[in-house]
């Protein structure tokens, strides 16, 4: 899988129903423009518009895939987005922070 996204000129994780969808993040840190459903934790991952796009039919992700596509400039624009989103929201140091402010306000 890896080595597909990491070639991918556009992710499609076009969900029906879904968990947190670690793909989704997967691709938007290889910095790869991200079209997902929008269920379940894919929301959570992707800012319609800024860092991919979210869909909610297959006619919508066939649209915006080929919106992507057609524009090569668009998709490094939703790829960088979407990398600092990720880098910003799920890796281990945010993780730590959000922990950290957490005993720091029990303790207050």
């Amino acid at each position: 899988m890896n080595a597909f996204q990491s070639q991918a000129d556009v992710v499609l994780q076009k969900s029906i129903r879904e968990g947190f969808g670690l793909t989704v993040t997967e691709a938007l840190w290889k910095v790869r423009p991200t079209i997902g459903g929008n269920v379940g934790g894919i929301p959570l991952q992707i800012t319609d518009g800024e860092s991919g796009y979210l869909v909610d039919s297959p006619e919508g992700a066939a649209q915006r895939t080929l919106e992507v596509l057609g524009d090569p400039e668009l998709g490094k624009r939703l790829g960088r987005a979407g990398k600092e989103h990720a880098r910003e929201r799920f890796l281990t140091p945010r993780l730590l922070r959000d922990w950290l402010e957490l005993f720091t306000d029990l303790e207050g």
